[in-house]
């Protein structure tokens, strides 16, 4: 059974928990990454229930050796075909008040950990020539915003380093990709952290959540000989 890596996996309602769920049923084992190992299981049970296979790990995405065991472990389930980076909390805060360690936070939580999650996602890929890694970008991404330096920063590195690795591996068989997220995403963390604000957009103005995992998947199912490296999203009615 091949294996299907995501890390940055919160609550079951939001992406990360999404993307679990979707590629399990691909006929994946899932390997649930993250923080919070209530939430990992729940993900886990969840996938579990629907006749699935998963196993959780508590994984933090910026420490190489936890990075480097996990891919590890997760070689000794199975081979991997997909792999995504869905890690990186915004990093609101002002240029003239920052904290540099609030910055190199931003930029290891980001950046720093999708380069040591893709960099080992592509040594176990190499062997089978194929596999798709996948790394989620936000609006940050694309543009400067006053008040996200740190977040913009850290997101367009992470662009840029997909967008470097696509180009060094994809004649080797393995398909790399980046998945912008233009918007606020309709799932726990809006509807719980963000509820005013939520309220405000209604349904019509957060991005869906099966809307965006859609995307993940038409990016792993792609053929060599028609991939695409980046797709945006947003809903209606973003002002973009």
């Amino acid at each position: 059974m091949n294996t299907a890596i995501i890390i940055g996996v919160g609550p079951e309602d939001g992406l990360g928990g999404a993307l679990c769920k979707r590629f399990s049923s691909l006929g994946k084992h899932i390997v649930v990454a993250g923080r919070t190992k209530s939430k990992l299981d729940a993900v886990v049970s969840a996938i579990e229930a629907a006749g699935g296979v998963a196993t959780p790990y508590v994984v933090d995405s910026t420490d190489e050796e936890q990075i480097i065991s996990l891919f590890d472990a997760a070689s000794g389930i199975g081979p991997a075909d997909i792999a995504i980076y869905n890690v990186g909390n915004n990093f609101p805060g002002r240029i003239l008040d920052m904290k540099a360690d609030y910055f190199e936070d931003a930029w290891k939580a980001c950046c720093y950990g999708g380069f040591l999650f893709g960099r080992e996602a592509v040594r176990r890929m190499q062997a089978n020539h194929t596999g798709t890694i996948i790394f989620t970008g936000a609006s940050a991404s694309l543009r400067g915003r006053a008040g996200f330096s740190a977040f913009n920063a850290s997101k367009a590195a992470l662009r840029t380093l997909a967008q470097a690795m696509a180009k060094e591996v994809g004649a080797e068989g393995i398909h790399v990709g980046h998945v912008v997220i233009d918007g606020l995403i309709n799932g726990e963390k809006a509807n719980v952290n963000f509820r005013e604000y939520a309220d405000k957009l209604g349904d019509e103005g957060m991005i869906s959540i099966e809307g965006i995992v859609d995307a993940y998947e038409y990016l792993y199912k792609q053929a060599k000989t028609a991939w695409t490296f980046e797709v945006d999203l947003r809903t209606a009615l973003e002002n973009w």
